[in-house]
């Protein structure tokens, strides 16, 4: 079973929550409110542009489930973002958040727009209408962004500006992945490449692969991907390859990551760094190793390359990496799978202690906050390898089931108003 989202997206998260349902017995009334979103915003507001025009843009807000808590989600800003995509997601986060136990429900905003075209004017404009425009279901108690693709801490800071201006008053949880200087955590840029570090280990741990002696491929060198391949590195396992957009380099005793991510400060990408050979993002994917990083983006394994995989484990530091046709044959090979919703957790963990610590004005140090999502991490995956061995099932599968059986729990307790 596959999370993933591209192409009737919503639709396949609906079969895979459905498939999860009947496995086990999950009431039809919670059923059947899964299959719904339970609140869809659309926006269509007028930007004015650098030029002195005026331009329409679209933008959504959709809370799939706020059962176990309030509604928690990124805000995306790209131009091939649509409802359907959103709604997706949205219900991705409400199974996210349950498996690793935080009392929060999955949503999720878009803006359809090219940020990277816009100028830092336009996209602050762009980025306090669209905030205005969905401040009737956010909120601290009720509906909390954070950043996604295409958004950032500055974006969020804006967010929380015009939420605040709206107010009368400083209202600091009303967003996470805000700038450290209004409220932000600790920890927080680092949070998804950290939990992925750790289920990693947990995941090599489980298989019995040493981790000094373990060999990492990592996909993706952003936020996710380079953060994860620098803490790995630090635990002592050898990274042979990484990639950006443009390609990968490659060597197979081991990258000098402090070099390779200079180099891409200074040049745009990874290629070109010093004692390295390049290699293609196609050609990155099917090396032999022991654990294969997706942080990059939708739909990196498919039908055609998932049989040249030659990782002994899969781990998803991007969201739905995986296609339900390349997971089967994953699985045919015998590869550990450590799907998207457990693996790259760790940020709305830290997103979840950004929300208290602005609740209640008190703060943590890094090695505390570092210590919670090192605690949350671990016992999720300790209990889905746990439901995994018990159902002989996969741990995506299993994951699901704690996510799901966690929401229905929740809705099932609480009733239908009136």
């Amino acid at each position: 079973m596959s999370t993933h989202t591209t192409e009737q997206g919503f639709n396949n998260v609906r079969k895979l929550i459905t498939d999860i349902c009947e496995r086990m017995k999950i009431s039809e009334t919670c059923r059947i409110r899964l299959m719904e979103c339970e609140r869809e915003l659309t926006v269509h507001f007028p930007v004015k542009m650098d030029d002195g025009r005026a331009e329409v843009f679209t933008g959504f807000r959709v809370v799939h489930n706020d059962s176990r808590g309030p509604s928690k989600g990124g805000i995306r800003y790209h131009p091939d973002v649509n409802l359907d995509e959103v709604r997706a997601l949205a219900a991705l986060m409400s199974l996210k958040t349950a498996v690793v136990n935080i009392p929060y429900g999955g949503a999720k905003g878009a803006v359809i727009c090219n940020p990277k075209t816009m100028s830092e004017s336009e996209l602050e404009r762009l980025t306090r209408r669209y905030a205005s425009e969905i401040a009737i279901i956010m909120g601290p108690e009720r509906d909390i962004p954070a950043p996604d693709v295409g958004t950032n801490p500055q974006i969020m800071a804006w967010i929380m500006d015009t939420y605040s201006m709206g107010k009368g008053y400083s209202v600091p949880a009303v967003v996470t992945g805000k700038p450290l200087e209004i409220g932000g955590s600790i920890g927080r840029f680092e949070a998804t490449g950290r939990g992925c570090m750790v289920d990693a280990l947990l995941a090599a741990k489980h298989l019995r692969i040493d981790p000094r002696k373990a060999t990492i491929v990592v996909q993706g060198c952003g936020n996710v991907g380079a953060v994860t391949a620098d803490l790995l590195a630090k635990e002592g396992c050898r990274v042979i390859a990484i990639s950006d957009s443009k390609g990968g380099v490659y060597n197979p005793d081991g990258l000098n990551l402090g070099d390779v991510l200079n180099h891409k400060q200074q040049t745009g990408s990874v290629i070109g760094s010093r004692n390295t050979e390049k290699v293609t993002n196609a050609e990155l994917l099917e090396l032999k190793c022991d654990i294969l990083v997706v942080a990059a983006l939708e739909r990196a394994l498919v039908k055609a390359n998932a049989p040249a995989l030659k990782a002994r484990i899969v781990l998803e530091g991007a969201n739905a990496p995986t296609t339900p046709e390349a997971d089967k044959i994953l699985l045919d090979k015998g590869i550990f799978i450590v799907p998207d919703i457990l693996a790259n957790a760790g940020g709305v963990i830290v997103s979840y202690l950004e929300w208290v610590q602005g609740l209640q004005s008190f703060y943590w140090d890094e090695t505390e906050v570092n210590d919670y999502l090192g605690r949350l991490m671990t016992d999720a995956f300790n209990q889905v390898l746990c439901i995994s061995k018990e159902k002989r099932t996969d741990m995506r599968t299993a994951a699901c089931m704690v996510a799901v059986q966690r929401l229905a729990t929740a809705m099932a307790t609480r009733g239908i108003f009136p």
